[in-house]
């Protein structure tokens, strides 16, 4: 990213049955934690001051990563999310977005079959491909 965000948020996606248990754990907790949220009650409640915590559904056959114990998204997850949940990601879309994306090709490997395929489970693979060959990100032209 060129800017830099005003608000932060951690995002937690869990089982989906276990989405309301997590939350209200968190919230005992005395964290600011919010359940799924739309993008009108990020706007009205979540502060920018606080670290908030979003709670969402983990899409089945997610491409996730390992390290150290701890289960993580991948990049090519990271991406298609952007594409997909463009009221949590409100604020990195246009330009914001093509930086990332433009990064993430050419700093890293991005595995092209995974990030189709989890696209594909999001039903946003057209919107991905037509994405990617608009700005050239992956080259003149995709598919």
């Amino acid at each position: 990213m060129v800017h830099q965000l005003f608000r932060t948020f951690i995002i937690v996606e869990v089982e989906k049955e276990a989405s309301e248990a997590v939350f209200f754990w968190l919230k005992d907790s005395r964290f600011n934690v919010a359940l799924n949220p739309s993008y009108d009650f990020i706007s009205k409640y979540l502060s920018g001051n606080e670290d908030n915590i979003i709670i969402k559904p983990l899409i089945s056959e997610a491409p996730l990563q390992k390290g150290d114990g701890i289960t993580f998204p991948s990049l090519e997850k990271v991406l298609v999310d952007i594409i997909c949940d463009k009221s949590l990601f409100n604020a990195i879309q246009g330009s914001e977005m093509r930086n990332i994306f433009t990064g993430a090709f050419r700093k890293y490997t991005v595995i092209t079959d995974r990030l189709l395929r989890y696209a594909s489970r999001r039903g946003k693979r057209e919107e991905m491909i037509q994405y990617l060959n608009k700005y050239q990100i992956y080259g003149n032209n995709y598919i």
